[in-house]
């Protein structure tokens, strides 16, 4: 038995699926129907290696992300991967901010959620780090980095260019030029952009 994974997954379909795809990989694997059920399985647990939780549970566009919290708080230290869509900014910065080992984007196949899995038992899924390097990759300035990273985080031109003490039309110029050296048209382009090349760098990582 490779270890104990936590299937949070409020379709009872993929649940079924997803689960017996990780049995077959020589997980165990302990399903929850929801976030309330999660925290019941997890207290009568002995141990459980891995997290996966569906961020939208329960008629709630943000359960899972709750429930990530709720973990924490209950003592739980397993590294977390959130399935969620890159393009949803809002959700995949808090996801981030709270310490999501990996983000696993809709649709994704069984097999790729057992590779992250892995990937994050073995290296730690640190996406922070992870998209550190894919932004150095993409040749961004210095200043460009730093504006990046708070469009990572969410936060407008405006409350950018009063957290950096710059003008909104210095910004925006910024946010141009990182736009245009990632290859993208807007905000929800880029953040899948770069969480796109973090994880080509976390395979990197993982094959070495």
């Amino acid at each position: 038995m490779k270890g104990t994974v936590l299937l949070v997954e409020d379709e009872a379909d993929t649940r079924e699926m997803l689960g017996r795809a990780l049995e077959r990989a020589g997980y165990r694997c302990i399903v929850a129907r929801s976030a309330e059920d999660a925290l019941v399985q997890i207290a009568a647990a002995e141990t459980v290696d891995v997290v996966v939780t569906d961020v939208v549970m329960g008629g709630s566009d943000r359960r899972g992300l709750t429930l990530m919290t709720e973990l924490r708080a209950a003592g739980v230290r397993a590294p977390i991967i959130v399935i969620t869509a890159y393009a949803d900014v809002d959700k995949v910065k808090i996801a981030l901010n709270q310490g999501a080992a990996h983000l696993l984007e809709k649709p994704f196949r069984a097999a790729e959620l057992v590779e992250a899995i892995e990937r994050v038992r073995t290296h730690g899924g640190d996406v922070r780090r992870a998209i550190d390097l894919a932004l150095a990759r993409a040749n961004l300035t210095e200043k460009e980095r730093v504006v990046a990273r708070h469009l990572l985080d969410g936060r407008t031109s405006a409350e950018i260019a009063e957290i950096e003490h710059n003008s909104p039309k210095t910004i925006r110029q910024h946010v141009s030029q990182i736009y245009a050296k990632c290859g993208a048209r807007n905000r929800a382009e880029f953040v899948r952009t770069v969480y796109v090349a973090a994880e080509e760098r976390s395979q990197e990582g993982a094959g070495r």
